[in-house]
């Protein structure tokens, strides 16, 4: 039998356009965004590790909170793929990974679980896409462990969704949560 897949919930971000940490700005009703991702990544995938910037500070307790386990990552300022290196080596033993991004709280639940069950049936790297676009959460199975934990540049793994292309499964979806991050 293989490993459970793990969600990978990206939250050491700088926050340098949005002017503060916007992972704790209130959505509409009240919600830190980063509690209204990391909750549609939790319930698909109840192994779910968040990368944080502080391990003390006010994310990771929220996250604590939610039952959301984390690692700290010292390189955040290094970029995207030092987060994704970073989750990835915290869960080697994984069957796979979702990798969600804490600044895309609109990402509907029902894109998670499509993403988690292709990797479960056996899919290399799933992608939603919205209109052409592609978008976010994105999967990865267990045999592109070593290339994410490589990652360290503020590209994440486009370039090993490149070299994989053909390898790449696109689930089509109308809704344009799967594209929409917060940034101002």
């Amino acid at each position: 039998m293989s490993a459970a897949c793990v969600g990978l919930l990206l939250a050491a971000g700088q926050s340098s356009r949005f002017g503060g940490n916007k992972l704790l700005h209130p959505l509409a009703d009240g919600t830190p965004m980063v509690l209204a991702s990391a909750r549609r990544l939790h319930a698909v995938l109840a192994d779910t590790i968040a990368v944080v910037t502080d391990v003390d500070g006010h994310v990771a307790r929220l996250l604590a909170q939610e039952g959301v386990r984390f690692v700290c990552n010292a390189h955040a300022r290094e970029g995207i793929g030092k987060s994704i290196s970073c989750g990835i080596a915290a869960s080697q033993d994984a069957g796979g990974w979702v990798i969600a991004l804490g600044d895309m709280p609109f990402v509907p639940q029902f894109v998670v679980q499509a993403v988690a069950a292709r990797l479960a049936y056996g899919a290399d790297i799933v992608a939603p896409v919205c209109h052409g676009q592609r978008g976010h959460p994105v999967g990865f199975s267990s045999r592109h462990g070593e290339a994410l934990m490589r990652l360290h540049a503020d590209e994440g793994a486009r370039g090993i969704i490149a070299a994989h292309r053909d390898t790449l499964e696109l689930i089509e979806v109308e809704d344009r949560g799967v594209l929409l991050d917060i940034d101002c």
